[in-house]
């Protein structure tokens, strides 16, 4: 049933700078690799990582260093996360973003030459190295030029379904679509890296593009994987909110970090009120006396709208509840007051052309109109800290679609070091697990045939629901019932709706043929969808506490008890519609030299 099959050492789905950069690695050591793309090479979600990469080089501030780092994440991930993935990204993201500069990566400079760092949420000290506001951008284009330079084999515009075992459960491959012509193409593969990216396009408003619906979540959950921190999502407190053509289009944090503040419908600067009690204790005649009393009290360093995205973003949405939002249900964001027009748009020249082409809006002169949206999950595959490995042989994942490195909520500009440091290790790891010999080298073709099967089943029925109306309603059933604040009532509504969409999904039409058709593309993305809204929303429910980018309404506080241990789902039978368990997985002990570190902090 397929019409062509290809074999490879290292097979990488997904090519973003997670998904390049082990590609680099594994094709170093002179193994066939190649990537599969859902889309076109360039166009992955690392892109809309604007503001910049985090790493402790010291550049600004001379005491910044992987410990100070280390701390930060962890204390953003409000101790959930895998701290040895935390450690290892801390002390490795330097070298990694200078290794970029050598391979050509043009970041912006200090007076003194040295790669600019700034100010991002959550960090001590400005970290983040940048390209104005188009970093994530130049890291692809750096990447990407190194990949094709070394001639690795590139399948763009290519949708996997599943991935493919041996007899003994190994991974052996996948089977996948070209979407320009319809046909079905088998991947063999010794090893296989997930760099998928995340699941944004289950909730209404959200940054991710169309590519953002939970593949590698899902697919790994079904070969037998386990998926940790589900429930952990980031709504990042800046999205576009108008016009409603590109509501949730992000607004990079480098709009704050280079001095961009909040303000509600009274023109107030309301994330004074939000912060610390003893900041909310202090009153002040002005918004001046207010900046410099908050610079006296946090040695100038991060302004309230720097604190970490999960608290900006529960800060805007109560003051949308108070009444005190914007015509469109945002707020505003200001920088144009504070900032020179020749300023703004040499730092920001992407945020300028976005509001001036998309809402009319010239920045330098007036306030963006913006609002939480669904941006990242922190929650993925489970994975080893060292290789990227999962717990099926041959089966690694890095990225946004691995779970543990930022724990209950990532920081800003922690996203593209992710993707290089973890990117390049499993690389590393599949190169070690292929030398090691223990490798799959036949695929089980009963599960080619049955995704086959199933991607061809809306075809044939004669009557069937339409893929879009079901995603508008999943879409719409998530954004009100799993979304920024979580109640246990809702969140029960939602498991049981999602049953419902179950069905509806075994009963899509789609009419048409197979090439190019996006309707098609829909209902086979569909299934992933619902497996990832599936295991959010019973993590959700299960975790009764607010830690990180989880808010109960019902439960406002953390639980110490929930402190230690992730909530990790697996797959009663390996199927998109099969039953979903949740069970606690405990924390990774942390040794005695890191855990002094973090009493430090608090």
């Amino acid at each position: 049933m397929t019409n062509a099959h290809h074999d490879y050492d290292v097979l990488i789905i997904g090519a973003g700078g997670a998904g390049l950069r082990a590609a680099i690695e594994a094709k170093q050591k002179g193994l066939r690799v190649a990537l599969i793309t859902k889309s076109l090479l360039g166009k992955a979600h690392t892109v809309m990582a604007e503001g910049g990469m985090a790493a402790a080089l010291g550049n600004v501030y001379a005491e910044d260093n992987w410990m100070v780092h280390f701390r930060d994440t962890m204390r953003g991930g409000k101790y959930l996360n895998n701290y040895r993935m935390a450690e290892l990204h801390a002390k490795e993201a330097p070298q990694r973003v200078l290794e970029l500069e050598q391979w050509g990566a043009l970041f912006d400079r200090t007076k003194d030459g040295k790669i600019l760092q700034r100010d991002f949420g959550g960090h001590k000290y400005a970290r983040l190295a940048h390209v104005g506001d188009r970093t994530g951008l130049e890291l692809i284009r750096t990447l990407q030029q190194k990949v094709v330079s070394m001639g690795t084999d590139v399948f763009m515009e290519c949708k996997v379904l599943k991935l493919v075992h041996d007899t003994e459960g190994r991974i052996a491959g996948c089977v996948a679509y070209d979407r320009p012509t319809g046909e079905f193409l088998t991947f063999g593969a010794k090893a296989i890296i997930l760099a998928t990216g995340g699941s944004g396009k289950s909730w209404k408003f959200t940054s991710n593009s169309w590519e953002g619906t939970g593949d590698g979540h899902a697919m790994a959950l079904w070969a037998g994987a386990e998926l940790i921190d589900m429930e952990c999502i980031q709504f990042h407190p800046t999205g576009m909110v108008w016009p409603l053509s590109v509501r949730g289009l992000l607004v990079t944090e480098g709009v704050r970090g280079d001095g961009g503040v909040l303000r509600n419908s009274l023109g107030e600067r309301f994330m004074f009120n939000y912060v610390a009690p003893m900041f909310r204790a202090e009153t002040a005649e002005s918004e001046e006396e207010a900046d410099k009393w908050y610079d006296d009290h946090t040695a100038g360093r991060r302004p309230p709208e720097l604190l970490p995205r999960d608290e900006v973003a529960r800060a805007i949405n109560a003051e949308v509840k108070a009444g005190r939002g914007s015509p469109h249900g945002g707020v505003y964001l200001d920088i144009g007051s504070r900032r020179s027009a020749e300023f703004i748009r040499r730092r920001l020249p992407s945020m300028y052309h976005q509001f001036m082409e998309l809402a009319g809006v010239d920045i330098t002169k007036e306030s963006m109109e913006i609002g939480p949206t669904n941006h990242y999950i922190m929650g993925g595959v489970k994975v080893d800290a060292e290789t990227a490995a999962t717990s099926v042989p041959g089966l690694f994942a890095a990225g946004e679609v691995a779970g543990g490195m930022h724990g209950a909520n990532r920081l800003g500009g922690n996203s593209l070091s992710d993707l290089i440091v973890f990117g390049r290790r499993a690389g590393m790891g599949a190169v070690e697990y292929i030398e090691a010999g223990a490798v799959a080298h036949t695929m089980n073709m009963a599960e080619v045939e049955e995704a086959i099967a199933g991607a061809l089943a809306p075809f044939e029925k004669e009557d069937g629901e339409n893929p879009y109306d079901i995603q508008r309603d999943l879409q719409e059933m998530m954004q009100a019932n799993v979304g920024i604040i979580r109640t246990e009532s809702e969140l029960v509504d939602a498991i049981a709706q999602l049953d419902v969409f179950t069905e509806r999904v075994k009963n899509i039409k789609v009419k048409g043929g197979r090439a190019y058709n996006p309707g098609w593309n829909l209902a086979t993305d569909l299934p992933a969808m619902l497996t990832v809204s599936k295991c959010v929303a019973l993590g959700a429910n299960l975790r009764k506490e607010s830690r990180g980018g989880h808010t109960r309404e019902d439960f406002p506080k953390a639980d110490d008890h929930f402190g230690t241990f992730n909530l990790a789902h697996s797959s009663d039978g390996g199927n998109w519609d099969s039953p979903i368990t949740t069970a606690e997985s405990p924390l990774l002990p942390i040794p005695a030299e890191l855990k002094a570190l973090l009493e430090e902090a608090k």
